[in-house]
């Protein structure tokens, strides 16, 4: 496994070196139209989609709830600050 790591790396390694492959236009060569660039570009989308690790049903109901809980909660302890601070403002204002 180390050594097919290992590979891998180098592979890249090369790839980064050598830099970006820039495909040029041959002379006479048109322009790919508007539609043609459309179509790759969501054939692109599709495949990069299929690498996504989605969550599964019960992953996106447990991150659902979790992120209700924690709204509520940061929600109440705003309330309750805001609330104990407008008190205690309005107190000192009174008191003078």
């Amino acid at each position: 496994m180390r050594r097919l790591q290992k590979k891998e790396e180098e592979r890249a390694r090369k790839r980064r070196q050598k830099g970006p492959r820039s495909r040029q236009r041959r002379p006479g060569e048109d322009k790919p139209s508007l539609l043609a660039r459309l179509q790759q570009y969501f054939r692109e989308v599709r495949q990069e989609l299929k690498k996504v690790a989605w969550p599964t049903a019960q992953q996106t109901m447990t991150f659902t709830v979790v992120v209700l809980v924690v709204t509520v909660v940061v929600t109440a302890l705003t309330f309750g600050f805001d609330f104990s601070m407008k008190k205690a403002v309005l107190t000192v204002l009174d008191a003078g």
